[in-house]
């Protein structure tokens, strides 16, 4: 199951894709990681397809990704008496505290932090920012706003104040629960959502405790104010542009998505370019020319992943439209102007014996054409920072621990495969050309580039490059 890409796909499962046939096709066809949505769902839904996925691990003999993705706090409109109004331009409207049903002139907001971080000016958007409100008036428990842009506006619709910080923490207590559940089942990756300064990654990594990688969404402008921090604090970064396009004037977003890959490609750590990639697909077999253009802009950049939400989990063509992606991937990954981007946009390598080891195996791999480059990782940071390299030949990475094989799914470039432990150089290198053999990356006569770091096992311990030939 060895993949002819960099790029990794990430597929989002749910009624459509839930059977062992629907996500065993998935993956046969090109995922390499699932996303469990835990917006959606039972707890009990979530176990069977975790169930099945592992179970395809066994059938294929290849490590699977699986992502939690949490569901954060969700702002909401309380109720209105007729389920609906209509808004007009210019009209005033008020929110409040008080639990009453709503009206043409007000509506309840049962969310006393947002009236906390509330000032004269601020704007509000409601509905996935179909109705802006401009707060003329505001307190601890009320807010009186113009209509800027009126609408039918119904129950329960969402509420984003994009130029404010809000006083939540991104876990809620579902979230919680939820992390608890999905942690004790064994996911590889959990992405929190409603990150908006460091602190919030800070307190996700202390409940998760290394159990799983830390994935940021960003999908608040407050967050692009601490960008480096986060990505600093975060094990990946995913751009959740559904959620940061409501926030953000649409024209910002693409800037926004190409400072925060370069950002991570920069620091080395694994990005994925989220939501309506491939929207069309959700209903039809083909994709838009805009949409098919939009995920090689994300290849083009570096992603190291781009994701499926809608299009497999509730879709039409679920199988289709990882195909497409698919497709897509490798068309560009074949472009020759594909590896001029990649070696110009080529980060300085950091002041350590980890990087001058990284950055000179991608060189030397390009010199004397190697077939592979073998890493040796027990976490998976020798793996990721050959990878921030984006070198030229496939990466093959050897590891002992099956949450560093599954983990490193999400990287660009990566084909994992776990292996017994190591206990010499001799062991390493013997092991590094079966395995390089076996799955098909090298021949006869063929020279393969290793790293690694004694004493086994040390992270972050790169200081070994070594050439050999297979025989």
């Amino acid at each position: 199951m060895r993949r002819n890409r960099n790029a990794k796909i990430l597929a989002t499962l749910g009624p459509s894709t839930s059977t062992e046939e629907g996500i065993a096709s998935l993956f046969e066809v090109g995922a390499d990681v699932f996303r469990l949505n835990f917006s959606h769902g039972s707890h009990e839904d979530h176990k069977r397809r975790f169930d099945t996925i592992r179970g395809l691990e066994e059938r294929f003999n290849r490590p699977v990704g699986i992502l939690l993705d949490l569901q954060g706090p969700k702002l909401r409109l309380g109720e209105f008496k007729d389920g609906e109004i209509k808004l007009e331009t210019g009209q005033k409207f008020d929110l409040d505290l008080s639990p009453e049903l709503g009206g043409k002139s007000r509506a309840p907001l049962p969310h006393p932090e947002i009236f906390k971080s509330l000032e004269e000016g601020t704007e509000l958007l409601l509905d996935d920012g179909k109705i802006r409100l401009k707060v003329l008036n505001c307190g601890d428990d009320f807010a009186k706003t113009e209509v800027i842009t009126g609408g039918e506006l119904s129950n329960h619709k969402g509420v984003n104040v994009p130029s404010a910080v809000l006083a939540l923490s991104p876990l809620t207590d579902k979230d919680r629960e939820d992390l608890r559940f999905g942690l004790d089942l064994g996911v590889d990756w959990v992405a929190l959502s409603f990150v908006q300064r460091p602190e919030d990654i800070a307190e996700a990594r202390k409940l998760i405790a290394g159990r799983a990688g830390v994935m940021a969404k960003l999908e608040k402008p407050a967050a692009m104010e601490h960008l480096e921090e986060i990505i600093n604090l975060s094990d990946g970064i995913m751009v959740a542009r559904g959620d940061l396009g409501v926030e953000v004037p649409p024209e910002e977003v693409p800037a926004l998505q190409k400072r925060i890959v370069f950002s991570c490609r920069s620091a080395g750590k694994p990005v994925v370019v989220a939501t309506q990639m491939l929207e069309s697909m959700i209903h039809s077999p083909t994709p838009t020319r805009a949409e098919a253009s939009d995920v090689a802009t994300a290849i083009y950049d570096g992603a190291d992943a781009v994701m499926l939400s809608a299009e497999t989990a509730v879709g039409d063509y679920p199988v289709e439209a990882v195909t497409m992606m698919d497709r897509i991937i490798q068309k560009v990954e074949r472009d020759r102007h594909y590896r001029k981007m990649m070696d110009g946009f080529r980060y300085d390598p950091e002041s350590t014996a980890a990087d001058a080891i990284t950055a000179a195996a991608r060189q030397v791999a390009h010199t004397i054409s190697a077939a592979v480059i073998v890493t040796f990782s027990s976490t998976g940071s020798t793996t990721l920072r050959c990878a921030r390299e984006r070198p030229s030949v496939p990466l093959l990475s050897l590891t002992p621990r099956a949450d560093t094989a599954r983990k490193m799914t999400m990287a660009w470039g990566v084909h994992s495969v776990q292996t017994e432990d190591l206990k010499t150089f001799r062991d390493m290198v013997i092991k590094a050309i079966r395995v390089a053999k076996t799955e098909g990356f090298a021949d006869v006569g063929d020279p393969l580039v290793i790293t690694a770091g004694v004493p086994f096992g040390t992270p972050g311990a790169t200081n070994i490059l070594r050439i050999a030939w297979i025989d």
